[in-house]
């Protein structure tokens, strides 16, 4: 029975690791289409947004392929997207509430509130794994 209930909660780790990906990942184009280097004052326009973005892409997209292999890592790749998720949010959130009008939008809002989502139940999923014994010792396997 537990190791059916492991596997289920590792399937569902992935899928929404998956899905919070996406959701990042179009959040990361919504950013460049408003020019978010200019709203973290980085110098270089879109070439150093794209320079900065892709071994965060690759990072990314590794994890995912240690959470589909079920590997103890990937349960902490999993929590650190979970903490890019909270952390994209907060970040977008206090520049809103600043008087910023970059993400103003009834979309971007939506992606931004839907990241959060995402990773409040991947963050809760994981850490089930991570600190039920008999899950952790089976998620090391």
């Amino acid at each position: 029975m537990l190791a059916s209930t492991q596997q289920i909660l590792l399937e569902i780790i992935f899928w929404l690791y998956f899905i919070n990906s996406i959701v990042l990942i179009i959040h990361e184009i919504d950013s460049a289409y408003r020019k978010e280097w200019e709203l973290f004052k980085i110098k270089g326009g879109i070439a150093s947004f794209l320079v900065v973005h892709l071994p965060l892409l690759v990072i990314v997209l590794y994890g995912l392929i240690e959470v589909y292999a079920e590997t103890g890592i990937g349960l902490i790749f999993s929590l650190i997207l979970c903490f890019g998720g909270f952390f994209t949010f907060s970040i977008h959130i206090y520049f809103l509430r600043k008087g910023r009008e970059e993400f103003k939008s009834k979309i971007s809002k939506f992606i931004l509130f839907n990241l959060l989502f995402i990773s409040l139940v991947q963050f809760v999923i994981t850490i089930i794994v991570l600190f039920t014994p008999i899950l952790y010792h089976c998620a090391f396997c």
